[in-house]
């Protein structure tokens, strides 16, 4: 279960939906100067838009 006091934020524009989860950590440290494992929810989409990735650390894992 996603807690209640998590945000979500979505990136705008489109991400390369070849990118793994740790590329899109990466991509959420170095770009947005945010903490990818504290608890949020992170969503990109795809060019087209027919494809969206969401990560998100659950304090085990994404």
């Amino acid at each position: 279960m996603i807690p209640a006091g998590a945000r979500v934020w979505i990136a705008m524009g489109h991400t390369d939906m070849r990118r793994g989860m740790q590329s899109l950590a990466a991509m959420v440290q170095q770009h947005f100067l945010k903490d990818p494992f504290a608890g949020d929810l992170w969503v990109f989409r795809g060019r087209s838009g027919t494809l969206v990735k969401i990560i998100w650390h659950d304090g085990i894992g994404m």
